[in-house]
């Protein structure tokens, strides 16, 4: 999937999180990555507007489902 094919749907303030954020949506089928600015991880000093999780336009409505109720579910814990 290239970039121009893909939307943002968040981003976040770390690789591992926009990483682990890529792996909850390829559990529910859906196909997502990760941009970022820090030359493969070997800077992530390079992240300062964050590091973006995109999704296919397609994706977009279902993925944005997903992260909301996870974020439901992890404030009612």
């Amino acid at each position: 999937m290239t970039e121009s094919a893909t939307v943002p749907l968040t981003v976040v303030s770390s690789r591992t999180e926009a990483e682990l954020l890529v792996g909850l949506l390829s559990s529910y089928g859906l196909t997502a990555v990760v941009s970022t600015d820090d030359a493969d991880g070997q800077n992530p000093q390079f992240d300062l507007q964050g590091v973006r999780v995109l999704v296919a336009p397609s994706d977009e409505a279902e993925a944005r489902r997903v992260l909301a109720d996870v974020n439901n579910n992890s404030n009612t814990a």
